[in-house]
């Protein structure tokens, strides 16, 4: 069973090209790290901080998209770690159906904070990597 999460800390280190973000449990107390790139922690970093930015983003475009189209983003799963990588689909609502995205857990993030849909992650994943 997935695991509710939230978004509890970035941090970003311009020195380096991989960044870490942690997940929290909803309504618990584990915590959960995932290494991402610079580009994708500015942009979740910004959603955070309510910044804009004055042209549309990637992460904007892509939800901005979903929407257009008549999708709703229901929310984010971060579903497998094989091989050292995790992989995460982003859940997509449209026309009463749910239709899974593979996407990099990164860029499912970014897409969440975005449009403020809740992020799960797969029980096992937790049990392997929880701190």
């Amino acid at each position: 069973m997935p695991v509710q999460m939230e978004l509890s800390r970035i941090i970003i280190n311009e020195n380096l090209d991989q960044q870490i973000i942690y997940l929290k449990e909803f309504e618990g107390e584990r915590k959960f790290p995932i290494v991402i790139g610079m580009f994708e922690a500015t942009s979740i970093d910004r959603r955070v901080k309510g910044q804009s930015a004055p042209r549309p983003l990637t992460h904007d475009l892509l939800a901005n998209t979903i929407d257009v189209l008549g999708g709703e983003v229901q929310d984010v799963l971060i579903s497998e770690l094989r091989d050292h990588t995790y992989f995460a689909k982003l859940r997509i609502r449209h026309e009463g159906e749910l239709v899974e995205v593979d996407s990099r857990p990164s860029d499912a993030i970014a897409v969440a904070v975005t449009v403020d849909a809740p992020i799960y992650v797969a029980e096992d994943i937790l049990d392997e990597n929880c701190q």
